[in-house]
């Protein structure tokens, strides 16, 4: 019978080594600056407006979001950072709207993970802002894919009327969320809405198409509140008066109960969800319990680096994400700059699709080698193939990206890369089964869309403080831009130095506007991504992410093991591997081979470095005598340094450096002459 055996990857370190302490407290830094970002926009427009809330003997809507949940640690923000840094208004009167006045998130509730969408009623009384509609659609649109239920915690007095022509019209505007109201209805997904104040114009629509209607006793839902009506019509009435409970509850039939306050309230949507059908998950683990890593989660903040021109090592990320650090990884000798397998995240099975950043071989030549983070023909096959059994077989997929994007150069072409890569987008853009999208450190040029970026619909995509959406870094633009004004070496080619200063400094300048463009705040502000997460939370975001996908039943194919079609996937694999180790010395490319005992070549295309950095001394010097695997320079390949070793069997003495620093060198050029 079929079998998925999981293993143990990954190891222990020491994180009070010199070089993980020190990346640690720079992450330290960087998750410090993220806890004081939400914070700031937790607190809405601050203690004054507040205050206000409480005045009126009400819950802010974070309180009542907290009042909601099974506990604190069971609430996962999304989208937190929606229109953060962005102004409204005139110079004179300009206003801030802190997560675009609205929360969503997702929050446990009697074992149950619901979507939860609230006005901040601190926040211009709950108003809709730019992006607010987007960030409400972009909620439903999780609860839809998932199947998972809704809650609407309604405290709004409708657009904010500055803003209007940003809100109101458009595929995205206001008026799509009643639509997604009645998807969601058409689709079964249950929807509770609870009134708690003000819900004025279009917003009343949102709370009508919900399956139970509540409202407290300080709640209105009007088509047009009093001030509108008394200059229409000369009426003197409030809009309570106009809409509240006692005429929508007992008149209109618009709501089914009235509450006394927001306490009330909290307790009768929570005995609502309690009367749903209870979750599938502990079903789906099949006898599985959830468990913690092996290895700790924490200590992702000191293997990750912070720089994204260093390289480290996928399996260490992967084996503090899965449950007992067990995995099974899919083809693992074949497209070596992707790691493909199956752990379980909560007790449930996950399919992990992600970057490998190290030195690997070249499939047709053992003589040079290639850099990781790069996608080449035999990853993307490998992660289309991965791909379509986990959909096949109903598997969520989580996409870890860190990816500089694919390779170029006549190779690739030659290959067809272009249409692998469709193949995988392809593959990607009819998926069925549920995905994740981490960008974890870079997330470059059509790299970013095979991976299952944003255009693909993950379910969830999130960010950590690390990472950079762009199609090219900020320095590589800038060369790209200033091309006829530099030389072969891309060096400023002028003798006159005030037009040479001019040059760079104009090239600085791109650079630091691309750089400054890259930062995830940028992104998740425009809703380029969920949310910005530190990275010793992925491993959170992720068990509600899988916890969310076995939930419900019914909606999507969900194979029992014993049947997936990932096997048939892995036996083929295996009758090619035989296959290849029979031919293998007839595919080596005999002209590229390379004789050790008398120089050491480079192993691949990119830029030679003899030295760490410009004021560090050189790895090694002429005359000395060079070990097996020791470091001897480092290769840059698209702003990424490898380490170049030693790769002879004995040790053997440096008779001459055939090459400068930072000089292009490719595959088997000469590096050194040994003696």
């Amino acid at each position: 019978m079929a079998k998925i055996i999981l293993e143990p990857i990954g190891s222990a370190v020491d994180s009070t080594e010199a070089v993980f302490k020190a990346n640690f407290e720079k992450m330290a830094a960087l998750d410090q600056e993220l806890i004081k970002k939400r914070q700031k926009i937790h607190e809405g427009w601050g203690e004054k407006y507040q205050a206000r809330v409480r005045a009126k003997n009400k819950l802010s809507a974070l309180d009542r979001i907290y009042a909601l949940a099974d506990a604190p640690e069971e609430i996962i923000f999304l989208n937190t950072f929606v229109n953060y840094g962005h102004c409204f208004g005139d110079e004179t009167n300009q206003k801030t709207s802190p997560g675009a006045g609205v929360i969503t998130a997702f929050v446990r509730i009697h074992g149950r993970w619901i979507i939860v969408i609230a006005n901040d009623n601190t926040v211009a009384s709950g108003s809709w802002w730019p992006k607010t509609p987007e960030k409400i659609i972009r909620a439903q649109e999780m609860a839809l894919k998932l199947k998972i239920p809704v809650i609407y915690l309604v405290d709004c007095s409708g657009l904010f009327l500055p803003e209007q022509s940003a809100t109101f019209p458009g595929k995205s505007g206001a008026g799509h969320i009643f639509k997604m109201n009645s998807l969601l209805n058409s689709e079964g997904v249950p929807q509770i809405a609870g009134v708690c104040g003000d819900c004025i114009a279009g917003g009343g629509y949102m709370p009508l198409i919900s399956d139970r209607v509540y409202m407290t006793e300080q709640a209105y839902m009007v088509i047009a509140g009093a001030a509108l009506i008394k200059g229409a019509k000369s009426q003197n009435l409030s809009s309570h008066d106009i809409g509240g409970p006692q005429v929508h509850v007992h008149i209109s039939n618009c709501a089914d109960e009235r509450v006394p306050d927001d306490e009330a309230l909290i307790i009768k949507i929570r005995e609502e969800i309690q009367r749903l059908p209870q979750s599938a998950i502990n079903f789906y683990r099949a006898g599985h319990t959830p468990r913690l890593p092996h290895y700790n989660s924490q200590e992702l903040a000191a293997l990750i680096p912070v720089s994204p021109k260093i390289n480290y090592d996928m399996r260490q990320v992967l084996a503090r994400l899965v449950d007992d650090s067990l995995f099974f990884e899919f083809d693992a000798h074949r497209g070596q700059e992707v790691i493909c397998g199956i752990g379980r995240v909560s007790g449930l099975y996950v399919g992990f699709l992600t970057n490998a950043h190290d030195l690997f071989r070249h499939p047709h030549n053992n003589n040079i080698q290639r850099a990781g983070g790069i996608l080449y023909r035999e990853g993307v096959m490998k992660l289309s193939r991965f791909a379509r059994a986990l959909n096949d077989d109903g598997i969520p997929m989580v996409w870890i990206q860190d990816v500089s994007g694919f390779d170029v150069g006549l190779e690739a072409e030659k290959q067809g890369l272009l249409a692998y890569g469709s193949s995988l987008i392809y593959a990607n853009s009819t998926h069925q089964t549920p995905m994740m999208t981490v960008l974890l450190r870079k997330a470059s040029g059509a790299g970013y869309y095979a991976m299952a970026g944003m255009p693909y619909d993950p379910v969830l995509q999130v960010s950590t403080p690390l990472a950079r959406q762009a199609v090219m870094e900020g320095q590589t633009l800038a060369v790209g831009a200033f091309n006829t004004k530099l030389d072969d070496n891309f060096e400023v080619a002028t003798s006159d130095p005030h037009e040479r200063q001019a040059i760079e400094q104009a090239m600085a300048q791109v650079s630091a506007r691309i750089e400054a463009d890259m930062d995830p705040y940028k992104a998740a502000s425009r809703m380029d991504t969920d949310e910005v997460i530190s990275v010793s939370e992925i491993r959170k975001y992720l068990s509600c992410f899988t916890e969310s996908c076995y939930q419900s039943i019914g909606y999507r194919r969900i194979k029992n093991p014993r049947i997936w079609s990932l096997y048939d996937f892995q036996e083929a694999t295996h009758l090619r591997e035989a296959h290849q180790e029979a031919q293998k010395h007839s595919e080596i490319l005999k002209d590229h081979e390379i004789d050790t005992s008398k120089a050491i070549r480079s192993p691949l295309d990119g830029m030679f470095y003899l030295s760490p950095s410009p004021t560090e001394a050189a790895f090694i010097t002429l005359g000395q005598t060079v070990m097996p695997g020791q470091i001897i320079g480092l290769i840059e390949v698209m702003k990424c340094f490898y380490p170049v070793k030693y790769q002879g069997s004995s040790s053997a003495v440096i008779k001459s450096i055939k090459v400068a620093s930072a000089s292009p060198v490719s595959a088997g050029h000469v590096l050194y002459e040994l003696s």
